[in-house]
């Protein structure tokens, strides 16, 4: 019985790890990116994602996006409103993480943008 309930306990925590990170989707981070960055950018999507390595854009989004935002928001300071607001920090930026990362300059991915 013990060896049941962590077997089904260690399915339980698989399952919640695989999920976490399925809930971002570079789609949709591409559809943000084009709504609420591009015009203040002035960068299509591509051009945007190759700025860095997918580990650079991991490395900028990390600890709420903290790096991303003090980077681009003196790069585009338009943006930084964005950047700034809470929406950003819980909704969209792990979207826009997913859709960089996907399409960075190391992915070879080229987005449709």
């Amino acid at each position: 019985m013990k060896r049941l309930l962590a077997l089904m306990m260690a399915a339980f925590f698989m399952v919640g790890m695989v999920s976490t990170s399925a809930l971002a989707d570079a789609a949709k981070g591409q559809k943000y990116y084009l709504k609420f960055m591009k015009k203040t950018t002035g960068l299509n999507g591509a051009k945007f994602a190759v700025q860095h390595t997918q580990d650079e854009w991991k490395e900028l989004f990390a600890n709420d996006a903290e790096k991303f935002i003090a980077e681009y928001s003196t790069k585009y300071p338009k943006a930084s409103k964005f950047f700034a607001k809470d929406k950003f920090k819980s909704k969209y930026s792990k979207h826009i993480a997913d859709f960089v990362i996907e399409y960075a300059n190391d992915s070879g991915n080229v987005p449709s943008c």
